[in-house]
Order: C-alpha cells, then sequence, then structure tokens
C-alpha cells in the first residue's frame, strides 16, 4: 500500500492560514475606511478591491505574473534580494490573498455599514477616542459579518487554483496545494487518489462553514445586551 503524500495537505493549510490572517488585516482596514467616506473616485476604488473576485483565476494569475515576474520592477527587486517570488512558496501565499481580499473587503464593509451611527456616536458623547470606539463598539457589533467573511477568506484561500498555478507552479513538496494536486492527479489519471484529497478538502471546508454558524449564534446572544445596554446609555 503506498503511504500518501500529506504535503499538499500542509502546504495548503500553512497557506490558507496566512493569507486569511493577511487579508483580515488588510480587508477590515479597507472596509472601515471606506465604508466611513464619501469622496470622488470611490466607486472606481471599490470596483479595484472588488475585481479579483470577477475575473478569471487565470488572469488573475497572468496579472500577478506581470507584476512579480523576473523582468518587472518589483519581481526584479525580490530577485536581486535573493527572494524570487515566482515559483515559491511566497507565491501561494500572495495569490491566495488576492482572490481572497475582496470577500473579506466586500463582507466586512457591509457589517460596518449596518451598524447604527448612533451607538458611535453615544459612546463618543460619553467621552470615548475614536480607537475605543473601534475596538469596542464598532468591532463587536460588525464581529459577526468579518467572522463570515473571515472564513469565506479562509475557504477562498483554501480553494485557490488558477492563479496559484500561474505564478507558483506545480512543485511537489513547495508550491503543490490540494486543489493543484488534484488536477494535475486527474490528468495523470490517478482519480482514487484525487477524490481522496477532494473528500479531505470538502471535510474541511464544510467543517469552517459549521463552524462559522455555530460562531455567529453565540456572538448574536452575546452582543443582544451590549447594544441594549449602549442604548440606554445613550
Amino acid at each position: 500500500m503506498t503511504v500518501m503524500d500529506l504535503n499538499p495537505l500542509w502546504i495548503s493549510l500553512k497557506t490558507a492560514l496566512l493569507a486569511t490572517a493577511i487579508t483580515f488585516i488588510l480587508g477590515i482596514a479597507a472596509a472601515r475606511w471606506m465604508a466611513g467616506r464619501d469622496f470622488g473616485g470611490k466607486s472606481l476604488l471599490d470596483g479595484i478591491f472588488i475585481l479579483p473576485l470577477v475575473l478569471p483565476p487565470t488572469v488573475v494569475g497572468f496579472i500577478l505574473l506581470y507584476i512579480f515576474g523576473r523582468n518587472a520592477i518589483l519581481g526584479a527587486l525580490f530577485f536581486e534580494l535573493g527572494r524570487p517570488i515566482v515559483f515559491s512558496w511566497s507565491a501561494t501565499v500572495i495569490s491566495a490573498v488576492v482572490v481572497a481580499f475582496p470577500l473579506m473587503y466586500q463582507t466586512a464593509r457591509g457589517a460596518f455599514e449596518q451598524i447604527d451611527a448612533n451607538i458611535e456616536d453615544a459612546a463618543r458623547t460619553l467621552g470615548a477616542s475614536e480607537w475605543t470606539v473601534f475596538w469596542h463598539i464598532t468591532i463587536p457589533l460588525a464581529w459577526p459579518g468579518i467572522a463570515a467573511g473571515t472564513i469565506l477568506a479562509f475557504a477562498r484561500s483554501l480553494g485557490e487554483f488558477g492563479a496559484t498555478l500561474m505564478l507558483a507552479g506545480n512543485i511537489p513538496g513547495k508550491t503543490q496545494t490540494i486543489p493543484i494536486a488534484i488536477y494535475f492527479l486527474v490528468q495523470a489519471g490517478k482519480s482514487e487518489q484525487a477524490i481522496t484529497w477532494v473528500l479531505i478538502i470538502l471535510i474541511i471546508s464544510l467543517a469552517s462553514i459549521v463552524a462559522l454558524n455555530y460562531w455567529r449564534k453565540y456572538q448574536q446572544r452575546r452582543l443582544k445586551p451590549v447594544a441594549r445596554e449602549v442604548y440606554s446609555d445613550a
């Protein structure tokens, strides 16, 4: 019996977790900034943020390859530093961040925009700083939406294929994630191994969604008293 190579699993999990952490920070920052401002060109910038969600993954991969390729300015800089991006594990993370960012950004922005501004204004009236309002009022009230965006970003990072294949390639033990492994196993006629990986990624994704549903229910029950208290103070 052949021992199954688990490298695609570890590479996918490492990539998805790091990409989700990066997307979490960037997505919340961009969403909060966009939700609280109105300026010329806002629609264009919003479209740029969401664009990777609607573009074909191969197009996203081509753009990233054009940016981080050896002949590109940014790619050449990393190459001179001895850390080329193309065909490296970093390329898998970058690809995952780019394709997952729109989900985190859009979900978090929707959550921020649904918060009643009177609650934040009440906290400011009571002497709370903007930083305090953000961490103790805005984030808790928007957390169900933020959590949803985080899980969606994780699932999207875990399932990323097209952009990763173009930028990172298929290097076993280095850049071969589960989706890439599935594709090449099918191409090689190894359907049984491909089915195993399909089941593994299905289980991980389904577990993430189920955990999200339970977490959101818990958060909603926990935050109801907080919202009532803020309203009463106002």
